[in-house]
C-alpha cells in the first residue's frame, strides 16, 4: 500500500512543472478551474483551492443555493463556457441534481470531471488522448495499480456507481483487460457477487444492512464512495480492511489531484488553438453550367456554410467572432493580439489596367484567384474586398460581390446593408457635420461668459471639466484643472473656436445617389438666427471617416485618428479638428464595431473579408489595413492573402503602394494586373464602350490589330508596378466573345513588356478551377524576393510629390496649378501638413485627366484645380480637374429592375 498523499503530491507537482514550462512563452497565462457549487459542504472546496494554490492556479467558486435548479445551474454552466479566463468547470452538486442536460451543459473542452457525452463517447472510443476522462475513474486504476495488484484479467465488480463515473470505471477497467461487472446494492445476487470478485469498487455508500465479510479475504477493496462531484468525503469511514481497503480519502485527494492536471492539460489545449492551425477547410462544390446563369442565380443555386463554421475552420475562436445572421460575421481585433507571432502569409495585390466603364473584373479575378488557391490547390488563401457603396448599386452598377462562378456569396448581403459599417459611418460623420454648424450658431449668440456657462456646466453643485475639454486646456497651454480657476481670456481661448464658415471641408453624406444634393443651403429656419450658408453632400464612401476606417491598425489608433480629422480653419488660419470640438469620443463610440472586418465566402466556401470602401478616385481606393493584417495572419507561412486596389494602376496601385503601405508597414509580393481583351480594343481605338448600351461588333469579334494597338495601355500599367519593384502577373479575363489568337497575342505582349507571367483566366465561367494556372504563377512569382520600393520620400514638398507621380505613373509632361490649389498647399504646409503622402483624385478612364483619352497619352500637362487634406486619414488629395463626391442617378436606374418577393423575402433583380 502506497503512502497517503505520495502520489497527489507527484500529480501537483507535475502539473506545478508543466504549468512553469507553458509560462515561460506565455507569463500572462494562469489557468482557472471554475466550480459550481449547489450545497453547503465546503471540504472539497478547501481540497482543490489548496491544490491550486500549490500548483500554481486560481479557483473560481460560484455558490449557489442548495435548492438551485436545473435552469439555475446550467445559466451559470454557459456563462462560465464563454469566459475565456476560465478552463476548466467542475460540479459541485448533489447527486440528485444531475441530469443529463445539465451535463451535457458543459463545453467538452472545459469538462475536467469527463462526464460529458462527448468525453465519455471519445473514451469509449479509444480517443482517450483527445478527452478528459474521469479524475476518480483514474485515481481507481492508478491507486489499484501503485499497491500492487495486477488488472489483467482481474475480476471487478463495481458496486453501487452509476452515470458517467460507472461508465468511465468500466471503461478503464477493460482497456486493462479485466472483466468487469457492474451491480447496484440492492442486488439479490449481491453477496454471490462480491465472493467472485477479486476486485471490488465501492461507487456509493454502503448501507449498514450489507456486512464487510461479504467481501472474501485476499480481495482487493476500493471505496469512493462519497459523492465524488458534491464533496462529502467521509473521512472517518472504515480504515484497512484485512483484504485492502483503500478508503475513500485516498480516491477522493488524487482525483482532486488529476482534475487539476486535466486543469492543466485544457490549459496548454487552449493555448495551442490561439497559435496558427493549418485549416480543415471543406470547400464547396460547383456545378457550373453552360449558358452561365445570372450573377443572382448563381449565388442562390449555392448554400453557403454557417459563417461560425467557416469561423472554425480557418482558426478563429469562439469568442472571436460576432455572428451577424447565418452567413456573415464580425472577426474581433484580439485576434492580432492572439497570433501576433505568427509569420504572415504572401500579399497580393489585384489591380488593373484602365478600364472601361464596364469595368474589367477585378473583384472577380481576385475571388476566382483565392478559389482556385484554396478550393483546388488546398493553399490557405484569403480574399480582402471593399464593401460597395448603395448609391451605384441602386444608380447605375448593380452587384459587385464578383461575377459568374467567381462571387461572394450571399450577394444580396454582400450588396445591400451587410453589417450597417456604412451606415455608421453616415451616423458618425454628419454627426460632427452637426456639431459644427450648431458651434458656430452658439458662438455667435452667445457671451464669452454664457457659452462657458454651458460649455462646463455646475451639475449636483460641483463644475468639471470632461476628458477631452482638458485635452483641449492642454492644447491651448492651460494648465488648469478647476473651471473656477481660468481667467476672462483663458475662458475665451477655451470657449471660442472661431471657425470661419468659408473654410469649412466637412460635408454630410448619404449611401445614395441624389444629384440635387450635390449644393444646398442649410440654416434657413428662423430658429438658426442666420447662421445659413452654402454646403454640400457626398456619398458616404466618400467622407474621410472611410479613409480612417481603411487604414487604422487599432480601436486606440482609430480614435486618434478621428481627433486629428481637420474640418475647417479658424479665423486666424489654424486648424480646427473634430478633437477641439470634443467629439472625438462620440464618434469612436459610433465606429467600435464598424472597425471589426466583416467576414463572408466565396462560392466554394473559401473565407473572404469585406471591409471598408473608399472611393478609388477620391481616397484611395483600398480595402481596409486591419482585414489584411488578420487575413495575413490567419492564412500562415505558406497562405496568400489577396486584396484588390480600385480602378487603373495608376490610381488603385499607386495609392495602395505609397498610402496603404506606408500605413501598414506590410510589404506586398505580387502584383495581378488585370486587363481584358474588350478594354484592350477600346484603347487601341475601338469605339466608345456605353453602361447599359451594347457592346459595337469591334468588342464581340476578332480583330487582332485592334488588341495589339490597345497593349500599349497594358504596357504602361506593367511598367507603373516595376516602379515600385514588384513582380507582375497578368490576369486576362476571358470573355466568351475572345478568341484564341486575341488571347494568345495578349499573353505574348505582356511577358514581353516584362510581366513575370501572363495567364488567361476562366474562373467567371467555370470557378476557381478556371484560374488555377493563375495560382500557379501568382505562387511562383510570391517565390521570388520581393524589392519592393516607394515612388518618393514623404518629406519632399508637396508640389513635388504631386509631379513625381504625375510624370512618373500618368506620363504627363508637367502639372499646373490653379491659384486656389497653390493657396491651400501653402496653407497645409504652413499648418505642419506637408510630410503626408499624396492621394490624387483623378479620372479612373484615362491615364490623363481628360477620360476620353485612351491608350497611352503622351506631353499633356496634368491640371490641378484643388487640394484638400485628410489629416485624420493622413494624406493630401489634389483634385485633378472637377471631380464629383455625389454620384447621380441616371435616367433608368437599377432600381427599376430591383424587387423583394413578399413571399419567399427573395431580393430580385440586383444584378
Amino acid at each position: 500500500m502506497q503512502r497517503r498523499g505520495a502520489r497527489p503530491g507527484e500529480v501537483i507537482q507535475n502539473s506545478k512543472e508543466v504549468l512553469s514550462l507553458l509560462q515561460e512563452k506565455n507569463p500572462a497565462f494562469k489557468p482557472v478551474l471554475a466550480i459550481i457549487q449547489a450545497g453547503d459542504d465546503n471540504l472539497m472546496q478547501e481540497v482543490n483551492q489548496n491544490l491550486a494554490e500549490e500548483a500554481g492556479l486560481n479557483i473560481a467558486h460560484i455558490c449557489l443555493p442548495p435548492e438551485s435548479g436545473e435552469d439555475e445551474i446550467i445559466d451559470e454552466i454557459l456563462k462560465i463556457n464563454e469566459d475565456t479566463r476560465v478552463h476548466g468547470l467542475a460540479l459541485q452538486i448533489s447527486e440528485n441534481s444531475f441530469s443529463n442536460k445539465i451535463l451535457n451543459a458543459l463545453k467538452p473542452e472545459k469538462d475536467v470531471d469527463g462526464v460529458t457525452d462527448i468525453n465519455l463517447g471519445k473514451l469509449v472510443r479509444g480517443d482517450a488522448h483527445e478527452c478528459f476522462v474521469s479524475p476518480v475513474a483514474r485515481a481507481v486504476i492508478e491507486l489499484l495499480e501503485k499497491s500492487g495488484v495486477n488488472l489483467d484479467g482481474k475480476k471487478v465488480l463495481i458496486v453501487g456507481a452509476h452515470g458517467s463515473l460507472e461508465a468511465a470505471l468500466q471503461c478503464l477497467f477493460q482497456k486493462k483487460g479485466s472483466m468487469t461487472m457492474s451491480s447496484q446494492w440492492k442486488t439479490p445476487q449481491l453477496q454471490s457477487k462480491l465472493h467472485k470478485a477479486d476486485i471490488v469498487v465501492l461507487g456509493s455508500p454502503k448501507p449498514e444492512e450489507i456486512p464487510l465479510s461479504w467481501i472474501q479475504p485476499g480481495t482487493a477493496v476500493l471505496n469512493c464512495s462519497h459523492d465524488f462531484l458534491s464533496g462529502k468525503l467521509g473521512w472517518g469511514s472504515p480504515s484497512v480492511h484485512s483484504s485492502g481497503l483503500i478508503t475513500e480519502g485516498d480516491v477522493s485527494l488524487l482525483a482532486a489531484a488529476l482534475r487539476i492536471q486535466n486543469l492543466v492539460s485544457s490549459g496548454r489545449r487552449w493555448l495551442r488553438e490561439q497559435q496558427y492551425t493549418r485549416w480543415r477547410l471543406h470547400c464547396l462544390k460547383l456545378q457550373p453550367l453552360s449558358p452561365v446563369p445570372s450573377d443572382i442565380e448563381i449565388s442562390r443555386a449555392q448554400t453557403p456554410k454557417a459563417v461560425d463554421v467557416l469561423a472554425k475552420e480557418i482558426g478563429l475562436l469562439a469568442d472571436e467572432i460576432e455572428i451577424y445572421g447565418k452567413s456573415k460575421a464580425k472577426v474581433r481585433l484580439s485576434l492580432l493580439e492572439r497570433l501576433k507571432d505568427q509569420a504572415d502569409g504572401k500579399y497580393v495585390l489585384v489591380a488593373g489596367i484602365t478600364p472601361t466603364p464596364l469595368g474589367e473584373g477585378k473583384s472577380t479575378v481576385t475571388i476566382g484567384l483565392v478559389q482556385a488557391l484554396t478550393a483546388h490547390l488546398n493553399v490557405n488563401s484569403f480574399a480582402c474586398l471593399r464593401q460597395p457603396s448603395q448609391g451605384p448599386t441602386f444608380g447605375v452598377k448593380g452587384g459587385a460581390a464578383g461575377g459568374g462562378y467567381a462571387q461572394v456569396i450571399p450577394m444580396e448581403e454582400f450588396n445591400l446593408h451587410l453589417t450597417g459599417d456604412i451606415h455608421a459611418i453616415t451616423a458618425a460623420n454628419n454627426l460632427l457635420a452637426a456639431a459644427i454648424d450648431t458651434r458656430i450658431l452658439h458662438e455667435n449668440t452667445q457671451t464669452d461668459k454664457a457659452l462657458y456657462n454651458r460649455l462646463v456646466p455646475l451639475v449636483n453643485g460641483v463644475r468639471e471639466f470632461s476628458q477631452i475639454q482638458l485635452a483641449r486646456l492642454k492644447k491651448l497651454g492651460i494648465n488648469k484643472t478647476d473651471p473656477g480657476t481660468l481667467t476672462e481670456e483663458e475662458i475665451s481661448k477655451f470657449a471660442r473656436l472661431n471657425i470661419d464658415p468659408a473654410t469649412i471641408t466637412w460635408q454630410r453624406v448619404l449611401d445614395t445617389n441624389d444629384r440635387f444634393l450635390r449644393k444646398i443651403t442649410i440654416g434657413q429656419a428662423n430658429t438658426e438666427k442666420g447662421c445659413s450658408r452654402q454646403a454640400q453632400f457626398d456619398i458616404a464612401v466618400a467622407s474621410e471617416i472611410m479613409a480612417v476606417l481603411a487604414l487604422t491598425d487599432s480601436l486606440t489608433d482609430m480614435k486618434e485618428r478621428l481627433g486629428r480629422m481637420v474640418v475647417a480653419s479658424d479665423k486666424s488660419g489654424q486648424p480646427i479638428t473634430a478633437e477641439d470640438l470634443g467629439v472625438t469620443g462620440a464618434l469612436t463610440v459610433l465606429m467600435k464595431d464598424a472597425i471589426k472586418p466583416n467576414l463572408m465566402q466565396t462560392l466554394e466556401g473559401t473565407p473572404v473579408f469585406v471591409h471598408a470602401g473608399p472611393f478609388a478616385n477620391i481616397a484611395h481606393g483600398n480595402s481596409s489595413v486591419l482585414a489584411d493584417k488578420i487575413a495575413l495572419k490567419l492564412v500562415g507561412e505558406e497562405g496568400f492573402v489577396v486584396t484588390e486596389a480600385g480602378f487603373g494602376a495608376d490610381i488603385g496601385m499607386e495609392k495602395f503602394f505609397n498610402i496603404k503601405c506606408r500605413a501598414s508597414g506590410l510589404v506586398p509580393n505580387v502584383v495581378v494586373l488585370v486587363a481584358t481583351v474588350r478594354a484592350l480594343k477600346m484603347h487601341g481605338g475601338g469605339p466608345s464602350v456605353t453602361a447599359g448600351v451594347p457592346l459595337k461588333r469591334e468588342y464581340t469579334e476578332e480583330n487582332i490589330q485592334l488588341v495589339a494597338d490597345g497593349c500599349c495601355n497594358l504596357q504602361k500599367q506593367i511598367q507603373i508596378a516595376q516602379l515600385f519593384g514588384v513582380p507582375v502577373v497578368v490576369a486576362l479575363n476571358v470573355f466568351k466573345t475572345d478568341t484564341r489568337a486575341e488571347i494568345d497575342l495578349v499573353c505574348e505582349l505582356a511577358k514581353r513588356a516584362g510581366a513575370f507571367d501572363a495567364v488567361p483566366c476562366y474562373h467567371w465561367s467555370i470557378g476557381g478551377k478556371g484560374s488555377v494556372d493563375l495560382a500557379w504563377a501568382v505562387r511562383e512569382a510570391a517565390s521570388k524576393r520581393s524589392r519592393f520600393q516607394f515612388l518618393y520620400d514623404v518629406q519632399l514638398p508637396i508640389v513635388e510629390k504631386i509631379r513625381t507621380i504625375a510624370q512618373a505613373v500618368y506620363g504627363a509632361k508637367d502639372i499646373e496649378l490653379s491659384p486656389e490649389a497653390q493657396s491651400k498647399i501653402d496653407r497645409y504646409t504652413q499648418q505642419g501638413f506637408g510630410n503626408l503622402p499624396i492621394c490624387m483624385a483623378k479620372t479612373h478612364l484615362s491615364l490623363s485627366h481628360e477620360p476620353d483619352k485612351k491608350g497611352v497619352p503622351r506631353d499633356f500637362i496634368l491640371p490641378i484645380s484643388d487640394v484638400r487634406a485628410s489629416i485624420g486619414a493622413g494624406f493630401i488629395y489634389p483634385l485633378v480637374g472637377m471631380m464629383s463626391t455625389m454620384p447621380g442617378l441616371p435616367t433608368r436606374p437599377c432600381f427599376y429592375d430591383i424587387d423583394l418577393d413578399t413571399e419567399t423575402e427573395q431580393v430580385k433583380g440586383l444584378f
